[in-house]
């Protein structure tokens, strides 16, 4: 089947009492057992549950792998899969990943003895340079929030492989409708389903796909020991939304394309950061990675940043991303606060820079809505 049936009818199982088309909401804590020391499929809904199964199932079809697991939150997910390292290790990742992510590396993790180097994974040399002895992993971002950076999959997957090495790809920017990070190499696949995957901006979610029956089972023991799963009902939600990723998405994309372009002739637009623009650094490799190009543009403001945002009427000022509304943040002061002076400034995110989630409006909207408080800057 291609992405968009499978989109509509990965992991569902319509109810066998009723027939009912919408997967059920088992919102049930236990489940009866059929006898002594004997367990139906599921027992108790922190280790598994209908609802969630029926998503992680869909999640695994739409990414490629052999098992998908569903979680609280993106970071519930994160935190999960770094779980699998011990103390004394070392992992690889790059600079510019999320602020939540580059806090729980850089000042929980480090706390149980592993070790974390921040760098640009744009150079061979230079990532092969960063692995020591205890390196097992390396995380990237593609693309990197909030600078659209690009990290060419395959080159990693080649020197981890050499190295003995895993790899993890956040893909929350891309989703697996426009990227599918197995396809070129990557072990372990992140999500924060609270994105593009869910869709509508109400709920909180994660997920992880794994490649081999050990990291799924790894996974899914870290998951069940430290109580990181979804709920039911929020399973029940990311389904409901992910009927309608692709053509989500398409529009998404559409939308960022215009918008980008408009930004790229701006007088008050220093820079502009998205990977569909030819003149972006990473595109050639985004255009062989990817389907599309994603609904993220970022740029440099040359204005007053609280006068810009101030004079948006469309764009809603809040974190997050990936919704049906256009948001805009400040990543300095918003979702880029918790990674620190000096990790902004190593990773090159500059007070200026400006981060538009760009909806499902109407393209020449949005632009006009741009237009006015570009001119108030």
């Amino acid at each position: 089947m291609k992405f968009n049936t499978k989109s509509v009818h990965s992991g569902r199982h319509p109810c066998p009492a009723t027939g009912a088309i919408s997967t059920p909401i088992w919102q049930t804590s236990t489940f009866i057992f059929d006898d002594y020391n004997k367990p139906k499929e599921h027992d108790y809904s922190r280790t598994s549950n209908p609802t969630r199964s029926a998503l992680e199932d869909a999640l695994a079809d739409l990414e490629g792998g052999n098992a998908g697991f569903a979680f609280l939150s993106g970071m519930s997910a994160i935190s999960t899969v770094i779980h699998i390292l011990e103390a004394g290790d070392h992992v690889i990742a790059c600079d510019d990943c999320y602020g939540g992510t580059y806090r729980l590396f850089s000042e929980i993790m480090t706390r149980f003895g592993i070790e974390f180097t921040f760098i640009r994974l744009d150079d061979e040399e230079k990532v092969k340079n960063a692995i020591k002895p205890t390196t097992k992993l390396i995380w990237v971002e593609t693309p990197s929030n909030p600078l659209l950076n690009i990290t060419n999959l395959e080159l990693i997957s080649k020197i981890a492989k050499e190295h003995n090495l895993l790899t993890v790809a956040d893909n929350t920017f891309s989703s697996p409708y426009f990227l599918k990070p197995i396809d070129f190499g990557i072990d372990i696949v992140v999500h924060s389903t609270t994105k593009y995957i869910n869709g509508h901006s109400d709920v909180i979610g994660g997920a992880v796909v794994t490649t081999t029956d050990e990291l799924a089972e790894k996974i899914h023991f870290n998951l069940n020991g430290l109580g990181t799963n979804a709920s039911p009902f929020d399973s029940w939600l990311v389904l409901r939304g992910l009927k309608t990723l692709p053509l989500r998405m398409d529009k998404h994309a559409a939308n960022a394309l215009e918008v980008a372009e408009y930004l790229l002739d701006h007088p008050k637009v220093d820079e502009v950061f998205y990977p569909g623009l030819p003149s972006h650094k990473g595109h050639d490799i985004a255009k062989k990675q990817m389907k599309g190009f994603g609904g993220v543009v970022s740029f440099k403001l040359k204005g007053d940043v609280k006068k810009f945002l101030n004079g948006l009427n469309l764009f809603s000022l809040a974190e997050s991303l990936g919704g049906a509304d256009s948001l805009v943040e400040h990543a300095a002061t918003m979702s880029h606060a918790s990674m620190g002076e000096e990790g902004r400034k190593n990773a090159g995110i500059t007070d200026d820079v400006i981060r538009l989630s760009i909806g499902l409006e109407d393209a020449d909207d949005l632009i006009s809505d741009l237009s006015k408080g570009l001119s108030k800057a």
